[in-house]
């Protein structure tokens, strides 16, 4: 029933009256244009900015010809909604230019142009948006003499079993293409991963001195967010008989002020040769030892109590006290961790011994769903297990990234771990893959608007790339996102309606 509905769906949106989208489909799938026997071309371009999908009348000397230019930009795969188009007609140093202001409907441009005189041309597009602009130049495009000799010349054929799925069905969901290219892919042995905070990532807070612990916060809690300096807590000893901190403190400043001015007189002795050197050196150990003591016992002090601050910026991993509890000089507190690095420990079994002696990168999810890898993110491998015990058969593996991690420590992950020398494949995303009962196919898009599913065969897979064997050629383009889609509607059996003739 579930495949029904999704049938019925796909349906019914393909018949969405024509004044929504911007140009009219015959039955066949081909395009409705101004006259009927004036055929037609179209051309599909990519960039690493926008795609082009253009299509018009066949250019005849003295006719005019209106384009319908469909752009899209492919970083979001989404229409052109504001800018300028012009078109040029250019052969030689001569040539037609028009331009339009804006768009007709959202990424469909409609410029015109009225060629006089035949022969072999140059088209150019040229877009211009607040946030692109783009280049786009179509050779050897053939302006005709009359319609007689364009419509004798129509040697266009339609292939069969394509796919129509219109631009505006398009943009209005999430979908995206990529094209086929070449990486280098390993071997990888898939397993899972444990994430851990870094050592240079924790930081355990200890009591600098005894006292009762003031949490100036209600919202010092697990978790919660610290910056590099934030006071955390203090400690309090006033009122204690024993190891009052403030007493201590009167205590070594007297002691660091009589120091300091025996050192400054014993300093004048000494310049002068009055005392000898071996009592100026004792001296100046005493005023030595006084200074770093009040410095230590200072540090952090205010209104006779020890501040402990965060040591950098992170989290609270866990608390060790209670506001109000006594605690002795050197008691933990509290333990700090960043987010900044993270180590991940994976697992796998001894029979890979040799295959792990040979890693090259370790791909992993640093947010559900999402992979990246070391090689990546300048992260880099710690350690190799080279041995096993009857209570820990597994061989580790320790990776530390150098990335934010965005999940809670002590949390699984999905790991593939890379070995070997690798080899130069051509790859598509793996989100290009449709499985039927271990039969894999992808959607390939002909054109614009004509696609067609594909059989592939596969090979390893490195992170969110896969490796294609056979099925497909280096630069054609795959849908990677809304392959489904298309490929429903492929089953529904009509043509959807577009609005603008030609």
């Amino acid at each position: 029933m579930k495949y029904l509905f999704l049938i019925i769906v796909v349906t019914l949106a393909s018949c969405q009256s024509s004044e929504e989208h911007g140009h009219a489909h015959n039955s066949d799938g081909s395009h409705v244009i101004d006259s009927s026997e004036t055929p037609t071309v179209d051309y599909t371009v990519w960039t690493n900015k926008t795609e082009l999908f253009v299509e018009f009348p066949v250019l005849i000397v003295g006719k005019t010809s209106r384009f319908a230019a469909h752009f899209t930009v492919l970083d979001k795969h989404e229409p052109v909604r504001e800018g300028t188009l012009t078109v040029s007609l250019i052969k030689g140093d001569k040539g037609l230019r028009n331009k339009v202001e804006s768009p007709a409907s959202e990424g469909i441009f409609k410029p015109t142009l009225q060629p006089q005189e035949s022969g072999l041309f140059q088209l150019v597009f040229e877009i211009e948006t607040p946030t692109l602009t783009d280049r786009i130049v179509i050779q050897d495009v053939q302006v005709y003499k009359t319609e007689s000799e364009a419509i004798a010349a129509d040697t266009i054929e339609e292939k069969g079993g394509a796919i129509t799925f219109l631009k505006e069905q398009a943009w209005k969901m999430e979908f995206h293409t990529d094209a086929v290219s070449k990486e280098t892919i390993y071997s990888i042995i898939p397993t899972s991963g444990r994430w851990k905070t870094s050592a240079s990532g924790f930081k355990s807070l200890v009591a600098t001195g005894s006292g009762s612990v003031s949490i100036p916060t209600s919202h010092l809690t697990v978790g919660s967010k610290v910056k590099k300096g934030q006071t955390l807590l203090t400690i309090n000893s006033q009122g204690l008989s024993e190891n009052n901190l403030s007493t201590e403190v009167a205590t070594a400043k007297a002691v660091y002020d009589q120091a300091n001015a025996e050192f400054k007189r014993k300093k004048q002795l000494f310049e002068s040769k009055i005392i000898a050197n071996a009592e100026f050196e004792e001296v100046q150990r005493k005023f030595e030892v006084a200074k770093t003591n009040y410095e230590a016992l200072t540090a952090g002090y205010s209104n006779g109590g020890k501040q402990i601050t965060a040591p950098f910026d992170g989290y609270i991993e866990s608390i060790s006290i209670e506001n109000g509890q006594f605690v002795d000089q050197g008691a933990p507190l509290l333990a700090i961790i960043t987010a900044k690095s993270s180590v991940l420990e994976s697992h796998v079994s001894s029979e890979n011994f040799f295959q792990i002696q040979e890693l090259k990168d370790v791909w992993y999810q640093s947010k559900p769903g999402v992979w990246t890898s070391l090689n990546q993110t300048g992260g880099s491998i710690l350690s190799v297990g080279k041995s096993v015990k009857s209570t820990q058969p597994m061989l580790s593996v320790f990776a530390e990234t150098n990335e934010a991690v965005a999940v809670p420590e002590g949390s699984f992950c999905e790991v593939q771990l890379a070995f070997g020398n690798g080899m130069e494949s051509m790859v598509i995303p793996s989100s290009a893959l449709l499985e039927d009962f271990g039969n894999y196919s992808v959607i390939v898009q002909i054109s614009g608007e004509s696609f067609e599913r594909r059989a592939i065969t596969i090979g390893a897979r490195n992170g969110n790339k896969v490796a294609v064997i056979r099925g497909l050629e280096l630069g054609e383009v795959v849908v990677s996102k809304g392959a489904y889609q298309v490929k429903m509607a492929s089953m529904s059996g009509q043509v959807p309606a577009h609005g603008h003739s030609h």
